[in-house]
């Protein structure tokens, strides 16, 4: 085959673990007796719907009190500010003191303040008594719940940095999130090959992401690569990455551990040489070429990655170099040979030099005898 230099897909396989898109906690805001569960276990619940129900005699009354106190403060303001009308009017005829006057003034504005107090009590009290009603914050799955009916639940304490009781969870698994990591190492040798034009990398939201799942059959959906940490973490030695996956019929789960394949981009100017035309011994991998005088030349390549049933090489070869890809048992370096068109078992599998499309020609093959 002649070898001629093209661009393929960059690709990493990774494995990584699966998490909820969105996942919150179903709390108890207030304290009292669990009531009622009013959703279905594992069913699909909408924000603001509610799940639970806590007991609202208490806060019922407490708003019921407060409502009463308003109304009262309320009924005291007016009669102050009616007071105090009256004495600004009867003061410019001496009817009543300067004084008597400043203090109808103090009277109805500490009245209106109590009143203002008590509507904030009011809205408190309010606010209390809808935490009664446990709603979830947001739309997905919910999960089974942690307490049931007659329960005593409580809201937290500020002091002891604790939340309230954890009544049941809810995740939004559509789409899912897939997290990964690369190492260090590997991500500075892509930059280091983007910077020589050896790699050209994609941009984040650019990169595909093909999820195999745990019995080996690829996902039908491909994902993109939404995050990519800025830092490495000191543990590991790794960067970590993630990438939003599309979950429409529920079949991927959060915490499902997958293998997944990352399009990172492409790689410039290499030769993909079928599997069978590539050797290795004790020196490392080689190709055994059809020299310009006839004779068979070994070239010692560069291969590290493989592109569906060809190796990637991305050194060693020259642009219309003859490889022998089939009858390489029969010769070795510096017998004459002759070589023959070799037919491609697939013509569609290969990628013209832009990678982006098949290739019905383009690469010529041979074989030796």
């Amino acid at each position: 085959m002649e070898a001629e230099p093209g661009n393929v897909p960059l690709t990493r396989s990774f494995v990584g673990r699966l998490s909820a898109y969105y996942s919150a906690n179903v709390t108890a805001r207030v304290s009292g007796v669990l009531t009622k569960r009013l959703y279905t276990e594992g069913a699909e619940v909408k924000a603001g719907e509610t799940l639970f129900e806590i007991d609202p005699t208490y806060y019922q009354t407490v708003l019921n009190t407060d409502l009463a106190t308003l109304a009262q403060d309320e009924a005291t303001y007016a009669n102050d500010r009616v007071t105090a009308d009256r004495y600004h009017k009867l003061l410019p005829i001496g009817s009543v003191s300067q004084q008597t006057t400043d203090d109808a003034d103090a009277a109805e504005r500490s009245a209106a303040a109590k009143v203002k107090a008590d509507e904030a009590a009011v809205v408190g009290a309010r606010v209390n008594l809808g935490y009664t009603k446990v709603t979830s914050p947001i739309s997905g799955i919910a999960g089974q719940q942690q307490v049931t009916a007659g329960a005593v639940v409580g809201n937290g304490t500020a002091d002891a940095g604790s939340g309230g009781t954890l009544l049941a969870t809810v995740e939004q698994i559509d789409p899912l999130y897939v997290n990964f990591t690369i190492s260090a190492a590997d991500l500075i040798t892509l930059k280091q090959a983007q910077g020589k034009g050896d790699v050209a990398l994609a941009a984040q939201n650019k990169t595909t992401v093909q999820v195999i799942l745990p019995n080996g059959t690829p996902y039908d959906q491909l994902g993109t690569l939404d995050f990519t940490d800025a830092s490495v973490n000191a543990a590991t030695g790794a960067v970590s990455l993630r990438a939003q996956i599309p979950n429409p019929q529920h079949q991927l789960l959060p915490g499902m551990y997958v293998s997944l394949n990352a399009d990172l981009g492409q790689r410039n100017d290499v030769y993909l040489v079928p599997q069978q035309a590539i050797q290795r011994d004790t020196v490392g991998s080689y190709a055994m070429v059809l020299g310009a005088n006839g004779k068979v030349v070994r070239k010692d390549v560069d291969t590290s990655d493989a592109w569906r049933s060809d190796w990637i090489v991305t050194g060693g070869l020259s642009a219309g170099d003859r490889v022998i890809v089939t009858g390489v048992q029969n010769v070795h370096e510096g017998i004459l040979a002759k070589a023959t068109p070799w037919s491609e078992p697939d013509q569609g599998t290969r990628l013209t030099q832009s990678g982006a499309a098949p290739s019905s020609g383009g690469r010529r093959a041979g074989s030796s005898s």
